[in-house]
């Protein structure tokens, strides 16, 4: 039987494993009538065992297994080379079976516990009937929701595929992976596909790759020529006076430089070519990664540090650029001239050869050995880096925090720390490289001194001349070098190999928020927003929005108001589509807005936040960033609606002055000034003031006040604002507790209603009394 993939309304969700599907089968149930179920992992009393939670459109069923409890568990602490405990497959468990009616079934809900949860339900009683680790969660708050929606006879929504993060382990061997959030396994990585598509992305430089490897083939084979001028021709001819060569010194050694210039500039031509190359390349990868950065979701930035990234952009492209650079010509170019060495050596005496590469075998015994431990060194190391740039890009950010605080001697140690742990990656990876290396260069050189003893011998019993040893000593010489090469393309591979992967973990990472492929392109926008059931979270099971529904038509002012933690910044955060709702959906004129393009959503969309970002550069610049295309007349039209003119023109440089990292320092009213006039000359449909007068002055606010009341005509407007005056005029006000809407009306209506509107004006004013005693 092969496993149920359950299905609903063509979306997918995980595979139903086979075993579960016969244990319904049994009881009388079709496996394809499941609409969602979750693995519960935990007993009851705290131990460990599988439990499964189905859903059907009739009943909820649980299928408990009747074996012993698993005394220990791994949890995914992504230590790498930890395997998650799973039960043998040799036989069939045993399961228990219960069904409850969801007529019969007043409610389902998760309870978050310490690390771990528990579904309960209440039928009629209120009990739990499953626990879980943490790892789990998702699954149960969609169970959880999905049970709600058949409760109020509603249509289940399509289910997204399931990404399986719950297991966090490779699921062809059970190792856990080493890093949260890269689902890659270092031992079953198929590191020959990673190589084959780094040889495609090399298309582009195939016409100067192939005169690089043109100019260092010709160079490699006149230098094979030079040897057999120094050995055989000018020994046993030119000296021994024997041949055409007999007596004619001379032209040998002519010989010998002409080949040697030209060996020479064929090294220099390859040489240019292999520069520009270089210099192309490493924009090229640096771009990519950029790029490939720039489409990828706001939670990935999220739970990436700076410093880690930072690494990925520079270090991993540079590593990519010794690959395309140093790596393929070269391992070419050596093979060829081991090839061509190895052939010559054979014409002239076989058995020699042959007796002069017997440690070969043993040298690419060691390599193949050695491989495996300098890719997870390599691995290591390029880890403890990434967190000591996690660190100083951090502190170098903060240095503000840091000195206000005194924390100076704090961060020394942190980055001390970090840096002992680099120091210990990078001397790991170092000492075996140094012991191993050395090795396989005694095992190489031995034939050397094979050719001096055998070819000495042979010299003495008259089977040899002086000129042939020579020759022969010349060859080994020059197959030292591709040999050498070939040793350390170990290390070369265990570099390219991990930082491919990691950069094509971001090439191949799929955004949380997607756009559809056949997105609708709103050229015109009327600003007609509709929220419907609304329900959000970060986390699963952890919902910020909860059931929230607004309306907001064209050219109205919506101002949300509630406490510190209501949801009011999450809420505005999902209408430019910065995260997906989990539940419910957002229109736009109508038009879902996962139906619509990101460029043509965004473009008509305006958001001045709390938190003001300015960018590196000049004040113009940062005020243009909205729209580099704008006259000088534009640019400071909008200035002066956002009251920024004035401070402007005081700087010493005026609108040319440059701010951000190294330039002028700006106050938070000013970043906010700014950032205000950014909005404006975006000239948006849609406006959304998150806070935006927050780190204003009252005198400035008022200012700003009457600009924004002029700049919001013709436009929707949604307002967060700290100060409850601002929102006074507002055509409609929502209020939220605890990310449920609990009251909404125009001004007047609420502070009728003495709900939790007007204590929060009550608050308000007597705050702004306060401050006025305070200020007296």
């Amino acid at each position: 039987m092969k496993s149920t993939l359950i299905q609903k309304n063509g979306g997918q969700m995980e595979k139903l494993p086979d075993e579960i599907g016969k244990v319904l089968q049994r009881h009388d149930v079709d496996p394809d009538s499941v609409l969602c179920w979750m693995l519960c992992d935990r007993t009851l009393d705290g131990g460990f065992s599988d439990t499964y939670v189905l859903l059907t459109r009739e009943h909820v069923l649980v299928l408990t297994s009747l074996e012993e409890p698993l005394q220990e568990k791994t949890y995914g602490g992504y230590a790498a080379g930890t395997r998650a405990k799973r039960p043998p497959a040799s036989r069939e468990r045993r399961w228990g079976f219960e069904q409850v009616p969801i007529g019969e079934a007043e409610s389902l809900t998760v309870v978050n516990l310490v690390a771990s949860g528990m579904v309960v339900i209440k039928s009629p009683e209120e009990r739990a009937i499953a626990a879980f680790t943490n790892g789990h969660m998702k699954g149960a708050a969609r169970l959880a929701g999905m049970f709600a929606k058949l409760k109020n006879h509603e249509e289940p929504e399509e289910q997204e595929p399931d990404d399986g993060d719950e297991r966090a382990a490779c699921p062809k061997c059970g190792m856990i992976y080493p890093e949260e959030g890269r689902k890659v396994c270092p031992k079953c990585m198929k590191k020959h596909a990673v190589f084959g598509r780094l040889l495609s992305f090399a298309g582009r430089y195939k016409a100067s790759m192939f005169w690089i490897v043109f100019f260092m083939l010709l160079g490699s084979g006149t230098g094979l020529v030079i040897p057999y001028l120094q050995g055989t021709l000018l020994f046993d001819q030119a000296l021994g006076g024997e041949g055409p060569f007999a007596g004619k010194i001379g032209l040998v050694i002519l010989l010998i430089v002409v080949f040697r210039t030209l060996s020479l500039l064929f090294g220099v031509l390859y040489g240019v070519i292999n520069a520009k190359m270089a210099a192309n390349i490493a924009f090229d990868l640096k771009s990519s990664v950029f790029q490939a950065m720039q489409r990828l979701s706001l939670s990935f930035f999220e739970k990436k540090q700076t410093g880690q990234l930072m690494t990925r952009v520079n270090n991993d492209a540079t590593e990519l650029q010794y690959f395309f650079v140093d790596g393929i010509s070269y391992f070419v170019v050596n093979a060829m001239n081991i090839v061509g060495i190895v052939t010559v050596l054979l014409v002239m005496d076989w058995k020699l050869t042959v007796l002069c590469l017997l440690p070969l075998p043993l040298v690419f015994w060691l390599v193949r050995k050695a491989f495996p431990k300098l890719w997870r060194l390599s691995i290591r190391r390029h880890k403890r880096v990434a967190a000591m740039n996690a660190i100083i890009s951090d502190t170098v950010r903060g240095t503000r925090v840091v000195k206000a605080f005194g924390k100076e001697q704090m961060e020394n140690a942190r980055f001390g720390r970090a840096s002992g742990a680099f120091s210990e990656a990078e001397q790991s990876f170092n000492k075996m490289g140094v012991t191993l290396f050395p090795v396989l260069n005694i095992l190489t050189q031995v034939g050397g001194i094979m050719i001096w003893a055998f070819g000495g011998w042979k010299v003495m019993q008259g089977e040899f001349t002086f000129g042939k040893v020579m020759t022969f000593i010349n060859y080994m010489l020059l197959l030292y070098g591709p040999i050498q090469f070939m040793n350390n393309i170990v290390n070369w591979w265990s570099y390219c190999m991990s930082a491919a992967q990691r950069i094509f973990e971001i090439h191949d990472a799929v955004p949380d928020v997607a756009e559809k492929p056949d997105a609708i392109q709103l050229a015109e926008m009327r600003g007609e927003i509709e929220i419907k059931n609304v329900t959000f979270g970060y986390e699963p099971n952890k919902a910020i929005l909860k059931g929230v529904s607004l309306h907001a038509r064209p050219g109205q002012m919506i101002g949300v108001v509630g406490h510190s933690g209501a949801g009011k910044s999450t809420l505005v955060n999902l209408i430019p589509r910065l995260y997906d709702v989990n539940e419910g959906e957002i229109r736009i004129d109508g038009i879902r807005i996962k139906d619509l393009s990101m460029s043509s959503l965004r473009k008509h969309i305006g958001i001045v936040s709390q938190d003001v970002y300015v960018m590196s550069g000049s004040i113009a610049e940062n005020i243009a960033y909205a729209d580099p295309d704008c006259t000088l007349e534009d640019l400071i039209h909008a200035a002066k609606i956002a009251g920024a003119h004035d401070f402007i023109e005081k700087l010493p440089e005026g609108y040319d002055t440059i701010v951000g990292t190294g330039g002028h320092n700006l106050s938070g009213g000013e970043k906010q000034r700014l950032s205000i006039a950014r909005a404006i000359l975006h000239n948006p449909k849609i406006l959304i003031l998150d806070e935006a007068t927050a780190s204003l002055d009252t005198k400035t606010e008022l200012q700003i006040q009457e600009a924004l009341d002029t700049l919001i005509q013709g436009r929707t407007t949604i307002a967060i604002a700290h100060r409850l005056s601002t929102l006074r005029n507002a055509d409609y006000l929502v209020v939220l507790e605890q990310g449920s809407i609990v009251e909404e009306g125009t001004h007047e209506q609420l502070m009728q209603k003495e709900g939790a509107y007007y204590g929060l004006v009550q608050k308000h004013d007597e705050a702004l009394k306060m401050k006025e005693v305070i200020t007296a």
